[in-house]
């Protein structure tokens, strides 16, 4: 009766973690702590079970490894949109902080709709993720719920906050949208309008900015606001652009809620005739790339969206290890960039 040959690999050809120990001739037990770089391992046997590992081409498997352990190297990060430059500058910085430092982001698109975040929570929080990046403090009671009772550390990107325990990277979106605008009157700019898209918390807090610093000059007037429920876009602001225009002929200024809208603006007004700054200023928002390219170049508010990814990615990292930072809530500010355009 012949014997049935010794199998090497799992039913699936996956090279297993004893396929690497019989081949470096060591336990599956040294194999794991030589390739988590454990100290009190002998170096030259480190080697020998990574050049094992190169060989049989091993990839660990991180869910057997979060199993073993019990803890995650996964970090769930929740943002509204990809399509914006915005919050892609925002995960380049929060991959380049935790992914040397033996975590992956895990991305999740909210579409700005708390249900769909509800879902996402309720998905990926059961597997225990090692910690958790959202965007700002707009939520459903439900998903605060689902946060808070997971015991996942977490991290709020893009606004700050006073309260207490709550650990948070951003700066202050009201203040930037009433610097913009004070630079608009400092201008000598009168009837300043506010064009906004997407309506998220963050361009509705730009907006309240606006106003606060209009009534402090005794210049507000609410029929200079055009507010659009749809996403943000350079074809959009053009229409807006011109749908302020009919509706206010007699505007000398147009702070937009985003960068791309203001591209469209100018645009527009270059289309139409209307000479930028000296019949309307233009005023965008965020700094997005193009913008020092238009003609004339735009005068934005540069926010630090790499800064905060930086900042927040490595505040998480301290509390995922248990030595957070002194400062639950980092204030990075913002810039002015006064440019042609005003």
């Amino acid at each position: 009766m012949t014997q049935a040959p010794r199998r090497t690999r799992r039913s699936s050809g996956r090279t297993t973690l004893a396929d690497v120990a019989r081949h470096a001739g060591v336990s599956p037990i040294t194999v794991s702590r030589a390739l988590r770089g454990e100290r009190g391992v002998d170096p030259q046997l480190v080697q020998r079970v990574q050049e094992a590992a190169d060989t049989l081409g091993y990839v660990p498997d991180p869910a057997a490894r979060a199993l073993a352990s019990q803890k995650s190297s996964q970090v769930l990060v929740l943002v509204p949109l990809l399509s914006n430059a915005l919050f892609v500058d925002l995960l380049e910085a929060v991959h380049r902080t935790l992914f040397p430092e033996g975590f992956q982001p895990l991305i999740g698109v909210t579409h700005y709709d708390s249900a769909e975040e509800e879902l996402l929570l309720r998905t990926y929080l059961p597997h225990r993720p090692a910690g958790l990046l959202v965007t700002g403090f707009d939520r459903s009671d439900t998903a605060l719920q689902l946060i808070a009772q997971s015991g996942v550390p977490c991290v709020h990107l893009m606004e700050t906050s006073d309260s207490p325990g709550v650990a948070c990277v951003g700066f202050s979106q009201t203040d930037a949208g009433a610097a913009i605008t004070q630079h608009l009157l400092d201008r000598g700019r009168r009837r300043i309008a506010f064009c906004g898209a997407q309506l998220d918390p963050r361009v509705l807090q730009r907006a309240e900015g606006y106003r606060r610093c209009l009534r402090a000059a005794g210049l507000y007037d609410p029929g200079l606001e055009l507010l659009s429920p749809e996403r943000s876009s350079i074809a959009l602001g053009a229409r807006l652009f011109e749908q302020m225009l009919q509706r206010m002929p007699d505007i000398d200024a147009i702070f937009f809620c985003n960068d791309d809208i203001a591209q469209g603006g100018l645009l527009a007004a270059h289309r139409l005739g209307v000479a930028v700054p000296s019949r309307i200023a233009v005023a965008g928002f965020n700094d997005l790339a193009g913008s020092d390219q238009m003609v004339p170049p735009l005068t934005t508010v540069r926010t630090p969206r790499s800064e905060v990814g930086r900042e927040g990615a490595s505040m998480l990292l301290g509390m995922m290890r248990g030595t957070p930072a002194p400062a639950q809530c980092v204030q990075l500010g913002y810039e002015l960039i006064v440019r042609e355009s005003t």
